[in-house]
């Protein structure tokens, strides 16, 4: 391979014989794919959709790219990559720190796991070299405890860890990946699959010193690197110290998205909350913050730590995120900001998406008090929901239903309408009511309900790149589209997120092409975004979701109006859809072939080209 930042090395291991072996990336799939996201769709497309999410022929990838771990902003990022127990798609999720750049400094691009082994194992990763190790004395252990039992086996300096919980082990259908600073790959069920793979954990091994992937072109990076610096240092957001996500972390929009009526409260059925603000990134910051971490290469240090420092919710824990603090405080009525930090405490010991569990309590409360049905659950019971999620975790009576996810819960019991789901995924924190254009994002993400496949909160509410009317309809799906395919390279190249809020696909462009010695402008990135995208929805579609009925969103978005300050508002998916739809080139949810063939994912004869 003639690219820089690739190591050109994967391992690939096959659990069920216990082998692991070595093998060079495709250049030219590395080139129409990127590297993190797109690459790792590509294997999974051709592991087959058709393979069950749970079974041995079902692979695990864990993806980095061309930047990871290098000097560029931001790129402290890994993804794995694998097709869904939850929802049926291809999924990937994404794990900040420093495992990603130890990964690639301990000589490792990426990681692919196929098969099923007879007895729990981890992989230890050092000097290129990875290695199958028994960890039949780790399985039943949280997060923690099999962080520190392996720190205490390989020295916890230049040591990284990313382990399931008991979650993961009891294939929970939204296991989560935690890491050793509570960095968690949270959504889609990634852990499920490593725990019905018997994959314990990571382990990595690997200073730093001169290990970065080094640039093709050492003057043009350079260059590349130090504009995308400095967006960042003077972005409104972005700022360390200064910026609201520096500030105050991802929860900044706590009071932000409540104010303007857009805060999914009582599971949807308000979109303000008085309460919220006790639970906020202001309130957190006064009353529990000990320090804001980072992750590697990051200016920005957006993780909040906090700590409770006695009574029954004692804990010391990172990622008091927006999303987390919503789904299990406005979502379930619960504004004790000390009893949210110990249920994220709890989800990331046994390693659960905290989105996905907030919406198994809310169903629940909900159902129960329309007497749906007869397990008790009342809305902001805090103790009762640490209980329950513990239950969830052990897959230990009633917790046993709620692990396969809200989706199925509530078609089991007659009443599909009360998860605020699509395609079996759960919403985040903000309500498709008060923000058009996140409602259509929802519904057309390939990984099911999600903000981050295309985040267009940024201009409907921050003004990034530009502002856009949030109770318009018109015109969300080309903005959509864009948002969609900056953010699929993004996350290809490995980038945080976050990066966007003061990047544009220029920086991203000249970064890439300083790296990797491969000429790219802004309209490539864009150009590639969507090959990515489609490749997605071309999975999904091979796969089963291929009919317009896929991209929806629950009704209680579309036929129940708002409150507060988006009072009587519903989200207009009528009109955003079919302008999506025409903008993508896309049939009723289908991705056609005459796009196929023009991203080159498919051949004229109508081939995945390989």
């Amino acid at each position: 391979m003639n690219l820089g930042g690739f190591l050109n090395k994967e391992v690939v291991v096959d659990l069920t014989a216990g082998t692991v072996n070595y093998r060079a990336i495709n250049e030219e799939d590395a080139k129409k794919y990127i590297g993190g996201r797109g690459l790792g769709v590509k294997y999974v497309l051709d592991n087959g959709p058709e393979v069950e999410p749970l079974s041995p022929e079902n692979i695990l990838c864990i993806m980095t790219g061309p930047v990871t771990g290098s000097r560029s902003s931001m790129s402290g990022r890994l993804c794995v990559v694998t097709k869904s127990p939850l929802t049926g798609t291809v999924t990937d999720s994404h794990m900040g720190g420093w495992t990603a750049a130890r990964l690639k400094w301990a000589g490792i691009d990426n990681i692919i796991f196929a098969g099923k082994s007879d007895k729990p194992v981890y992989l230890y990763i050092e000097d290129g070299k990875a290695e199958l190790r028994d960890a039949s004395e780790l399985w039943g252990k949280g997060t923690r405890e099999t962080v520190k039992t392996l720190q205490a086996t390989h020295g916890e300096q230049d040591l990284s860890v990313m382990t399931i919980g008991q979650a993961g082990e009891n294939t929970v259908k939204f296991a989560s990946f935690i890491n050793e600073h509570d960095r968690a790959a949270g959504r889609g069920g990634t852990a499920a699959v490593a725990g019905y793979k018997k994959l314990k954990a990571v382990v990595i091994k690997a200073p730093q010193k001169g290990n970065m992937p080094q640039p093709k072109l050492e003057a043009e990076y350079k260059e590349a690197n130090k504009k995308a610096v400095k967006a960042i240092l003077d972005g409104g957001l972005t700022a360390p110290n200064k910026g609201g996500l520096s500030v105050y972390g991802t929860n900044v929009l706590t009071n932000i998205i409540n104010e303007v009526g857009a805060l999914p409260t009582k599971n949807s059925q308000f979109t303000h909350w008085d309460e919220a603000e006790k639970h906020s990134g202001e309130y957190v910051n006064e009353h529990l913050l000990v320090k804001n971490n980072t992750c590697h290469a990051c200016p920005v240090g957006c993780k909040i730590e906090v700590e409770v420092k006695d009574g029954k919710y004692k804990t010391r824990v990172e990622s008091f995120e927006f999303e987390s603090s919503w789904s299990l405080g406005s979502n379930c009525l619960l504004s004790d900001s000390k009893a949210i930090a110990y249920l994220i405490d709890r989800c990331n010991e046994y390693g659960l998406d905290t989105i996905e569990l907030g919406h198994c309590f809310s169903v629940t409360m909900e159902a129960y008090e329309k007497g749906i049905i007869t397990e008790e659950l009342i809305w902001g019971d805090a103790d009762s929901m640490i209980d329950l999620t513990k239950k969830i975790a052990y897959r230990e009576g009633f917790g046993g239903l709620l692990a396969e996810g809200p989706a199925k819960v509530t078609a089991l019991w007659g009443a599909p309408e009360l998860s605020m789901s699509v395609k079996g995924q759960s919403i985040p924190a903000y309500d498709p009511r008060g923000i058009q254009g996140i409602g259509l994002g929802y519904a057309t993400s390939n990984r099911g309900a999600c903000h981050l496949r295309g985040y267009t909160v940024a201009s409907e509410i921050a003004g990034i790149p530009e502002p856009t009317d949030r109770l318009k309809p018109e015109g969300k799906g080309e903005l959509l589209k864009v948002f969609q395919d900056m953010l699929a390279f993004s996350d290809s190249m490995n980038i945080c997120k976050f990066s966007s809020f003061s990047e544009n696909a220029e920086h991203y462009a000249e970064q890439y092409s300083g790296m990797t010695g491969i000429p790219m402008t802004a309209d490539d990135v864009m150009k590639a975004g969507e090959r990515i995208y489609n490749l997605e929805r071309y999975y999904n579609n091979l796969a089963g979701f291929d009919k317009e009925e896929d991209d929806y969103l629950p009704k209680r978005f579309t036929e129940e109006p708002a409150s507060g300050n988006s009072a009587g508002e519903v989200s207009r998916m009528d009109i955003m859809l079919n302008e999506y739809y025409t903008v993508r080139g896309w049939q009723n949810g289908k991705v056609t072939a005459e796009k196929l063939r023009e991203l080159e994912i498919i051949d004229p004869e109508n081939q995945l080209v390989k």
